[in-house]
Parts: structure tokens; C-alpha cells; sequence
């Protein structure tokens, strides 16, 4: 099983951010097979997990178009995100945009 680790900070969400993640997460589990979704908030951040039986899965929803355009979408906030599985860390990205 592999989980995808999201940490967002809260403050930087409105409507259409949170209308975005919405869609992408009835994309994972109707379309991509995602297991179970978990999202809390500590303090600024929130912290999404979503489970999926394989890394092919996650590849797969990865791969979406629609799913790339939300990435393109949330570079424009601060995020990271993390793949896992049982014992490692399979892949990190940490995003981090420079001030305007």
C-alpha cells in the first residue's frame, strides 16, 4: 500500500483552491482507485494522506490531465507533497515560491 503525504498551508486557500482539491480527490477514488482519504489541520497547515493499493495508481492519477492542471493550478501556493511506502520515502517534492 502507498500513501501521498500533502502538507498545505491553510492560510493561502480560498474557493477556487479548495473547489480544486475537491475535485481531485472524487477524481482519485472514482477514476484512480484511491483507498481512503484523511485530512487535518494543525495550526496553518493542513495535512491530507490518501491511500492507494499500488504505485502504479498513484502514477496513474498523477498522469491525469486534469489532475497536472490542478498541479499547475496549486504551484501558485505553498505545498509539499510526499509518496510513501511501507518503509521508505519514494519520492519528495517541496514547493516554495518566491515572494512578489
Amino acid at each position: 500500500m502507498y500513501a501521498v503525504i500533502f502538507r498545505a498551508k491553510a492560510a493561502n486557500q480560498d474557493k477556487a483552491y479548495s473547489d480544486t482539491v475537491a475535485r481531485m480527490r472524487e477524481l482519485a477514488f472514482e477514476k484512480y482507485g484511491c483507498l481512503d482519504f484523511v485530512a487535518v489541520t494543525e495550526g496553518e497547515d493542513e495535512i491530507a494522506i490518501s491511500y492507494w493499493p499500488d504505485e502504479t495508481a498513484v502514477l496513474r492519477w498523477k498522469q491525469d490531465h486534469e489532475h497536472s492542471l490542478a498541479q499547475q493550478f496549486g504551484r501558485k501556493k505553498w505545498y509539499q507533497s510526499y509518496r510513501v511506502d511501507v518503509v521508505e520515502v519514494k519520492r519528495s517534492y517541496s514547493f516554495n515560491p518566491q515572494p512578489e
